[in-house]
């Protein structure tokens, strides 16, 4: 479930008397999971609630809870028996990050084994929204990154959403929520790199989850190369975006759209930083990374090696070349 303004809107009616109004999310997670809001004061909240001894290892932690200017992540004792973990929206300023950051939470909490394990998501999950506003909050996002969201999204506008049901396009960008590739299908994943360079030499890996394909029925790398400069006629970060969100005609699949975009870093309050510099796409390659790949997974790691960024060199990858029909397979897989 996307958590959009129409939720709060309801939640927050006016009110005879003080007290809560309620919205629960997800009933098969492992703990209670509400939307909430407090009368008058209208503040917004996510919930979670839980019993007293799956929630024991967070009381001994309560001083260490992380906090963020404008958001906060609180414990309270409901009863002896039970607590509530709260992540709260202290300024309204941030109300366009809060929704997005809600459902990821909500989200990572109905995925957990069990409401202490759920407890634990939840703040490793704020701390790392904690950690992507720490990062965009002033200057934005860095050139790096803003290449990297331009190749996505425009592996995303020319290959995913063509081919997928919109929701299932934008389902399938999971790159923003930090998994190990950027689109993830039940054909397959997509891992996207961007460069501005003529000819890359080489494809800069993160990690060797990122090439790993455990798991995945096929697993491709693509490369993005585009032409960056300030003016010209090509796109900015800002019109890309436009591009995708004017392709999507739901309104609940747009919501979800700008929550991965916000997990991304694009603030849209910020907007003003993203008018320059503009882009052109040259060309977009893909290959199979299969067989004989050079890449580094992890079970070629010795025990405590890990975290390994390395370097695979384009020039000894012709034979892997994927054809546009191939990727289309790939990215459409079955729909059963």
């Amino acid at each position: 479930m996307t958590v959009t303004e129409g939720d709060w809107t309801e939640l927050e009616a006016p009110q005879t008397t003080g007290g809560w109004s309620r919205l629960r999310l997800h009933p098969d997670a492992p703990l209670d999971v509400f939307l909430t809001v407090s009368h008058p004061g209208h503040q917004r909240m996510l919930v979670l609630r839980s019993d007293a001894r799956s929630a024991d290892h967070i009381v001994r932690a309560v001083g260490k809870l992380p906090r963020a200017a404008g958001l906060e992540m609180n414990l309270s004792a409901v009863s002896r028996l039970e607590y509530e973990l709260q992540v709260v929206l202290t300024a309204n300023d941030l109300r366009e990050v809060f929704n997005p950051l809600v459902t990821d939470v909500a989200e990572t909490v109905r995925e957990s084994s069990g409401a202490a394990e759920a407890l634990t998501a939840a703040v490793d999950r704020f701390e790392r929204w904690q950690e992507l506003l720490r990062a965009v909050s002033r200057e934005g996002l860095s050139p790096d990154s803003r290449r990297g969201l331009v190749g996505e999204l425009l592996v995303l506008r020319t290959h995913f959403l063509p081919v997928l049901a919109e929701a299932d396009a934008v389902e399938a960008w999971t790159g923003p929520s930090g998994a190990h590739q950027d689109f993830q299908t039940r054909g397959g994943a997509v891992e996207v790199k961007t460069s501005t360079a003529k000819r890359p030499q080489s494809v800069r890996i993160a990690g060797e989850r990122q090439l790993d394909d455990t798991g995945t029925p096929a697993l491709m790398l693509a490369l993005a190369l585009v032409d960056e400069r300030r003016g010209g006629s090509g796109e900015s970060l800002n019109r890309i975006v436009d591009g995708v969100r004017d392709a999507i005609t739901s309104p609940a699949v747009r919501a979800w759209l700008e929550g991965r975009l916000i997990q991304a870093g694009y603030l849209p309050s910020r907007r003003d930083l993203y008018q320059e510099p503009r882009y052109t796409l040259r060309d977009l390659k893909f290959w199979h990374v299969r067989g004989d790949f050079p890449r580094i997974v992890e079970a070629d790691l010795r025990k405590g090696v890990g975290d390994c960024a390395y370097h695979v060199s384009t020039s000894g990858l012709d034979g892997y070349q994927a054809s546009t029909d191939e990727v289309t397979e790939l990215i459409g897989g079955s729909r059963d």
